[in-house]
């Protein structure tokens, strides 16, 4: 498969034209219509500093739905003891510059180029764009944050500074979006971790059909609170 080299205006190819490793173009702009177009189609960017923006749409594609996460009796423990505070909305740009500077430091390298931080931050002033906070002694310890259009959620990332903060982040974001009856959370790439906490790896066309549906639902724009 060819790989399409994006123009100004804010197209994208079909998906199920991406290569086999699930890239399908390259160039275009991290404009909030853009962006907000390629979640749409359930395309994302990806891609380092030097590099050109990289358009994915991954076939199987993670995914969670929020009724089959796994509440793990210690992470359960954990949640119960009340160790973390939990917030929403409240430090989206402490979240994604964390999230970046984890990756950095555990030397994993980062997609999440400053030119990505400045583009999510403004898709979250406009209320389409959210983080989950987890602190400790008012510190923040870990976190996670994504885009929502209708009835999904896509994960960017998530990091944690004291065992089990991420995963916490998961959990709160789980219970809120069951609260509003979310389809799912689109986790991208198949990694072990997100399986043991019950995301499944399922065809690109049925991610598609599934997304294509959820959309129909309202987005519930603008900046989510704890209640």
């Amino acid at each position: 498969m060819p790989v399409y080299l994006l123009s100004d205006e804010p197209y994208f190819p079909d998906p199920n034209l991406a290569r086999e490793d699930g890239l399908l173009a390259i160039e275009g702009d991290l404009s909030p219509e853009r962006l907000i177009q390629a979640y749409a189609a359930g395309i994302f960017p990806w891609y380092s500093d030097g590099e050109p923006i990289l358009w994915w749409s991954p076939d199987p594609r993670m995914v969670l739905f929020p009724k089959d996460f796994k509440r793990h009796k210690n992470l359960r423990r954990t949640v119960n003891k009340g160790l973390f505070e939990v917030t929403f909305d409240t430090a989206f740009r402490e979240v994604i510059n964390q999230c970046a500077l984890t990756r950095q430091e555990d030397e994993l390298g980062t997609w999440i180029t400053q030119e990505m931080m400045e583009a999510y931050v403004v898709l979250h002033e406009m209320g389409l764009a959210h983080s989950t906070e987890v602190w400790q002694d008012e510190k923040l310890v870990g976190g996670l944050y994504g885009v929502s259009l209708g009835g999904t959620f896509f994960g960017e990332s998530m990091f944690h500074k004291v065992t089990d903060a991420s995963k916490v982040a998961l959990w709160h974001l789980v219970d809120k979006l069951l609260s509003w009856n979310f389809d799912m959370i689109d986790a991208q790439q198949e990694t072990p971790h997100l399986a043991s906490l019950g995301a499944v790896a399922i065809e690109r066309k049925k991610f598609l059909h599934l997304l294509n549906k959820s959309l129909d639902k309202p987005t519930r724009q603008g900046r989510w609170t704890n209640h």
